[in-house]
């Protein structure tokens, strides 16, 4: 009768919503009574209404011992099974329901919950080892609708998001069990693993260390552990011989670190951009920007590769690309010195689509003025008209214009004030010096001088000398 009275009293909490209330009447009235089938029942009903299934768990499967025709003791057992995950244990306490009231439609419905569950389970297996960590992350959304209390369907959803990048997310789930049971090795796995891929490796081994020491055969926990370390190791070493400038041994180092774990996406783009910089210092700059560029695929927010890359073209001259990165960089971080690279290469850029008047004249940028000189005296007499009057019209006109643009390139480079304008990129135009209206001829006579005219004469096949009259 005292046994009755305290589960009355839980049923009226119960009623009310106070489950912990109900939990504390039922609890009275097992330890009154407890060999009644009914009152572990309601704790469990209570236990689930708070969340904790394993203890409920507990109290249905005692329920279903004392009284193995309690029907709601077979389907609260087969609901904690569900809610943790255990669907086929729970499809059996649904079967036993319906071996007992084959009419029962609750426990029906929770059969073919449970059933779908089993089908998410098996798709995502399938697709974890295809790799497609999207589709699993779906299946267990999915799955956890039906066994919200599942930790290893929260884990391999959490594995998952980490494998795709989405550490927040992953590391949100993983804390959240860690709070639940701070020694579940699988949580204490992926929080490392977080770490790992956002190149935290120190703190990441640590995680590895306490997830082995929970669970010392956890094979996932031990492999990345090794390559944490590994990865940790031959990085510092390639970095090592980068200082003391043994580049050829700092490239051999960070190539094997970049063999060993092609899922660390942001340590493998670090490694492919300290690899562009030896290459950089090595003067293989087209090595280089391949680095930058595989660098810049794992992570398109790398500035320091991007920056890398933009200083690889424009020592190889591409001005055009250089730009681009350098525009990627200032939209990303708007700094003097990134605002002052981008204006550079702008610069580069104009500069290098106009006539290159040092090539013209086959000089160097800092030849002295006698250099220049004498160049412009050898490639004048060189594609002087005259010199190739009996040439075909097709030759005539190309050597005519090549007169006229070393008789350009002499006018720019032989000036100081003009020299400096177009060394800085200035438009000569804008300036107004129109080049199209100059005589080539004028020049050639003013740099020549002599009385008279002046004539090519063969003195021999294929030889000329140029004679003033």
């Amino acid at each position: 009768r005292e046994a009755e009275s305290f589960k009355e009293q839980g049923n009226a909490y119960y009623a009310k919503k106070d489950y912990n209330e109900a939990y504390n009447y039922y609890t009275k009235a097992i330890d009154t009574c407890p060999n009644n089938a009914s009152y572990y029942g309601n704790r469990a009903a209570t236990l689930m209404m708070l969340g904790r299934f394993r203890e409920a768990l507990g109290d249905a499967q005692q329920s279903v011992r004392l009284d193995d025709s309690f029907v709601r003791g077979h389907l609260r057992e087969g609901k904690c099974h569900l809610s943790l995950g255990n669907a086929m244990a729970a499809s059996r306490c649904f079967q036993r329901v319906l071996e007992l009231d084959h009419k029962n439609t609750q426990a029906q419905q929770e059969l073919k919950n449970a059933t779908t569950v089993l089908e998410y389970e098996k798709i995502a297996e399938v697709d974890f080892e295809k790799r497609d960590f999207r589709k699993v992350v779906f299946c267990m959304d999915r799955a956890l609708e039906f066994a919200p209390a599942c930790h290893r369907f929260k884990i391999l959803k959490a594995e998952c998001l980490a494998l795709l990048g989405r550490y927040p997310e992953a590391q949100s789930v993983a804390s959240d069990i860690l709070r639940m049971d701070s020694t579940n090795a699988d949580a204490l796995y992926v929080r490392g693993l977080c770490l790992y891929y956002e190149d935290c490796i120190e703190k990441a081994v640590q995680f590895f260390v306490q997830a082995l020491r929970m669970a010392p055969d956890h094979e996932k926990a031990c492999l990345a552990c090794r390559n944490a370390k590994a990865l940790k190791a031959k990085k510092e070493d390639g970095n090592k011989a980068f200082k003391d400038g043994n580049y050829k041994l700092a490239y051999e180092l960070y190539t094997e670190a970049l063999g060993i774990d092609p899922n660390n996406i942001k340590t493998n783009a670090k490694l492919y951009c300290n690899r562009g910089t030896v290459n950089s210092k090595l003067r293989k700059l087209e090595e280089a920007i391949d680095d930058c560029t595989n660098a810049v695929k794992l992570d398109d927010t790398y500035i320091k590769a991007y920056l890398r890359r933009a200083q690889c073209y424009m020592d190889t001259e591409q001005y055009e690309d250089a730009v681009r990165d350098y525009e990627k960089v200032y939209q990303t971080e708007k700094t003097k010195e990134h605002k002052q690279l981008l204006k550079n290469a702008q610069v580069e850029l104009k500069k290098s689509k106009r006539k290159d008047y040092y090539k013209i004249l086959g000089v160097d940028k800092n030849a002295s003025e006698d250099e220049i000189k004498k160049a412009y005296r050898k490639r004048a007499l060189m594609h002087h008209p005259d010199r190739h009057s009996g040439a075909s019209a097709e030759v005539q006109k190309e050597e005519e214009k090549k007169f006229k643009e070393v008789g350009e390139a002499f006018t720019i480079l032989s000036d100081p004030k003009k020299k400096a304008r177009y060394d800085s990129g200035q438009d000569l135009e804008e300036d107004g010096l129109n080049m199209g209206d100059f005589d080539a001829n004028n020049i050639f006579k003013a740099f020549f001088g002599g009385p008279g005219g002046f004539s090519f004469e063969a003195s021999g096949p294929g030889n000329f000398f140029f004679q003033f009259g």
